[in-house]
């Protein structure tokens, strides 16, 4: 229980779909009740799909490119870290690049956005991709595979719920309460970058002056 609730924690703070609420509710605002629940378990479906296989076939990209896991992780913690700059200073979306004109009239001419932007990489984004592979590392015995596995399935859930009532979440919260539990969020993500990029380092430092 405590391992799932840590990952479900970290991968949840770093997915942040709260964040993506406003955008969620900027493209589907043509949309109905049904279409955009149709929109959202999609995106949900997704984004398990993408990190599940980021999470088992991780590690034959590091073993073809040659990288190792600290650097991955060292990688993953820079791009965790601007992720949670990016929430604390309201810029998500443009770290996102979803401020870009060609970006939005992409975007708005799709007839489905559950994959992209949304999915990816608004969700299952290089932070969280990065995350997962290091985990898998990390996590050796059977159980604790298992157990990461059910904390993707809970986070995939929790995004279906939250992204189902976006438009009730916006209404009850405004974009002023939104962008204070964004930012809330956003330190908890840099400090999870950090702790990433630190651990990283004394294991790269310890191997060097060994």
């Amino acid at each position: 229980m405590e391992l799932f609730v840590y990952v479900f924690a970290a991968l949840f703070s770093v997915i942040n779909p709260l964040g993506t609420v406003p955008i969620f509710v900027g493209l589907t605002q043509e949309h109905s009740a049904l279409e955009r629940s149709k929109t959202s378990l999609l995106t949900a479906i997704n984004i398990f799909v993408i990190l599940l296989i980021s999470f088992f076939t991780g590690r034959f990209i590091l073993q073809f490119f040659g990288i190792s896991i600290e650097s991955l992780r060292i990688a993953g913690g820079l791009i965790i870290i601007t992720s949670g700059f990016a929430l604390l200073t309201g810029s998500f979306s443009k770290h996102k690049g979803m401020e870009k004109e060609r970006v939005k009239n992409d975007v708005f001419q799709r007839d489905s956005v559950s994959l992209t932007p949304l999915a990816i990489p608004m969700l299952a984004g290089p932070g969280s991709i990065s995350m997962l592979i290091g985990m898998y590392e990390d996590y050796t015995v059977i159980s604790e595979k298992i157990t990461t596995i059910l904390a993707i399935l809970g986070v995939c859930i929790a995004t279906f719920l939250v992204l189902k009532s976006a438009h009730y979440i916006v209404k009850m919260l405004g974009a002023s309460g939104i962008n204070a539990i964004s930012r809330i969020i956003g330190f908890i993500v840099i400090a999870i970058g950090i702790e990433y990029i630190s651990s990283s380092v004394v294991i790269v430092l310890s191997n060097v002056f060994k």
